[in-house]
């Protein structure tokens, strides 16, 4: 989870969270080459006493100022395209959940199984809550999924624009009335891991936050049997 004193990205809970990381370091490293570089030639230029009073054009610097960019906007593109191509790539799901956003709370289904699991989860208000908890970020039904699995996430408005965002996973959706949007991601560690809906939808919509526990396929077998035993 991201805190007040932390400026970077948050640590990755799945794969396809780890290769954005790598993307977003390997094109901050070359914008930082070419800030250093340009910074240079701009000093230079200021501080040095050399004029051309008939320099009308030069064929090599042109050229060489044409070839560099391109080059650059290669080894950007390059693996941006493969990233696209992997945030696009769905596998077969071994479990699927329905999450519908509401004003302000959101709601999730549990599709896999013979007697479907209903819940509402609303964040837990600051008198309420524990001296651990999180302000703002905890709620009352987190949604409990295994690691280790692939998860197909079903996505869908009641009545305006929200989105379903968990930055530690990579996923963020949008949630569209009458539209029914999918992802999936593969969580790699346990724990516990926060979103907030990410379209402005209204005055509480700071206040409808996501909380996703990943356990062991053990454990969650057995948080869902004890739903249907209740």
């Amino acid at each position: 989870m991201a805190t007040w004193s932390n400026i970077n990205l948050q640590n990755s809970a799945s794969p396809l969270m780890e290769q954005l990381t790598f993307f977003h370091d390997h094109t901050l490293l070359i914008l930082t080459m070419i800030t250093v570089l340009v910074a240079y030639i701009m000093t230079s230029l200021f501080f040095n006493k050399y004029t051309h009073r008939y320099l009308l054009e030069g064929q090599t610097i042109e050229v060489i100022w044409t070839i560099l960019p391109a080059v650059t906007l290669i080894f950007i593109a390059l693996p941006s395209l493969r990233l696209l191509y992997l945030l696009d790539e769905t596998l077969e799901p071994l479990v699927t959940v329905k999450t519908v956003g509401h004003q302000w709370y959101w709601s999730y289904e549990y599709m896999d199984f013979i007697n479907s699991r209903e819940f509402d989860s609303y964040m837990i208000p600051y008198n309420e809550m524990s001296e651990n908890g999180f302000r703002l970020l905890d709620v009352d039904n987190r949604t409990t999924l295994p690691m280790h699995t692939q998860i197909r996430m079903l996505v869908t408005a009641a009545d305006v624009l929200h989105s379903w965002t968990v930055p530690a996973l990579g996923v963020k959706v949008d949630a569209t009335p009458g539209r029914l949007n999918q992802t999936s991601f593969f969580m790699n560690r346990p724990g516990l891991f926060y979103g907030q809906c990410s379209e402005i939808c209204g005055a509480n919509h700071s206040f409808m936050p996501i909380v996703i526990e990943s356990v062991n396929t053990k454990t969650f077998i057995a948080w869902m049997l004890s739903a249907f035993d209740a």
